[in-house]
């Protein structure tokens, strides 16, 4: 049985599920060849890191649909890239909004269903609705006929939709300036809640739910509960191109990018070994793809918002000098470089041994193992790191938070 100090990212389950889906694969796992395994599993990698998700945000003018293309991607509505925004109908024809950091993430700004004459079917043909992975539409105020026609439109073609209410961060506002001595602001948005499941059950819709949100402190109010549900519904590779993607505004969602990244830290160490392998200087018995690491940990920085660009534009948004932000981070504040990546390998090298033993238990993993020393090195470098990344990343919220406070 495994050591208890080894916690691989996937089941064993998992695993060999993965293993049986291509005869080939389970056949050079069972021979014990790294280099046919990772040749399988490169283009794995590449398809999990590639693929393409689609949302389509749509909504009447003026909702914030806009806005939440932008505060989805982390930008702000002035910042270069991001959706025009206004009080009137901006959007004309669906317009597509890569992510900054992974464009094969695309957050579509669709055109306002605020017309007298709207029609849902016309209208989702205009869109294009099929190349959408799902939807959500978006409301400041009460949900009418037209967002429950869109909904039922978008259920006949088998997508999925989220309501959302926005703006609820005005309505807490004027509703604590109206009744300053009985404000409650759990009361405000479970009557905001409530009228808005009683319209679009009104409308006949059944057990609709719908979520509230802040477009400017979108880790308020319910985003966490739309990002789970998202996420949940999201075949495997969607689900996790959508998780590095999200803004990193909560614990819980730091702690769902890690898992999700943990999960293929087997997959990246064995392409990293058995593709265009070299021997590591001043590391033993290990030879790996350098570059292919590299690659890795600055995706995880860049996932975690550790990145120069993400950290200084975060320094500018909480009118905090950048050197503030870099001391609560422990790890590497400045580019993965190939020195860096050489000195981990040694570090994690020194309890490869006993770590490749208990890769033996694994039965997967065990034919990795056997191959040498430098599979078990790799996979430990990058789980220490990944680590660290999320530590760091954890800080960085933190002081975030500690500031918004003051």
């Amino acid at each position: 049985m495994a050591s208890n100090t080894f916690q691989l990212g996937l089941s064993q389950s998992q695993i060999l599920e993965l293993v049986k889906n291509t005869r080939t694969l389970r056949e050079a796992f069972e021979a014990g060849s790294l280099p046919a395994v990772a040749a399988k599993l490169q283009a794995t990698l590449h398809s999990l890191e590639n693929v393409r998700l689609d949302i389509g945000i749509t909504g009447g003018p003026g909702s914030g649909k806009s806005t939440f293309v932008n505060a989805i991607r982390g930008l702000g509505d002035e910042d270069p890239n991001s959706a025009r925004t206004g009080v009137v109908e901006m959007t004309v024809e669906p317009t597509p909004y890569p992510h900054p950091k992974y464009p094969n993430v695309v957050i579509w700004d669709l055109p306002g269903i605020g017309e007298p004459t709207f029609q849902a079917e016309k209208y989702l043909q205009r869109v294009l609705v099929d190349r959408y992975d799902f939807f959500i539409i978006i409301t400041s105020e009460s949900f009418t006929a037209k967002h429950a026609q869109l909904a039922r439109g978008i259920l006949r073609r088998s997508k999925g939709f989220y309501f959302v209410r926005s703006k609820v961060d005005v309505d807490m506002a004027a509703s604590r300036s109206r009744r300053p001595s009985t404000f409650s602001k759990e009361q405000v948005l479970s009557q905001i809640r409530d009228d808005c499941l009683q319209r679009l059950e009104a409308e006949g819709l059944e057990d609709p739910k719908v979520f509230l949100l802040s477009m400017f402190e979108l880790g308020k109010y319910d985003f966490r509960l739309l990002e789970e549900s998202m996420v949940k519904e999201l075949e495997s590779r969607k689900r996790h191109a959508l998780l590095v993607a999200l803004p990193n505004i909560s614990k819980p969602i730091l702690e769902k990018k890690a898992a999700s990244l943990r999960q293929h830290i087997w997959l990246v160490a064995a392409v990293a070994c058995g593709i265009n392998p070299s021997p590591v200087p001043g590391v033993k018995d290990v030879a790996c793809d350098l570059y292919r690491l590299i690659h890795s940990l600055e995706g995880y920085r860049r996932s975690f918002g550790l990145d120069k660009g993400s950290l200084g534009k975060l320094a500018e948004q909480m009118s905090q000098p950048l050197h503030k932000i870099l001391d609560t981070v422990q790890g590497p504040k400045t580019k993965v470089t190939k020195e860096l990546v050489v000195d981990l390998l040694g570090q994690a090298s020194r309890d490869a041994n006993a770590f490749t033993q208990e890769l033996l238990n694994v039965p997967a993993l065990g034919t990795l193992a056997t191959c040498g020393i430098s599979f078990a090195t790799v996979y430990q470098m990058l789980r220490l790191s990944l680590d660290a990344v999320v530590k760091d990343a954890q800080s960085v919220l933190m002081q975030t938070f500690d500031s918004s406070d003051q």
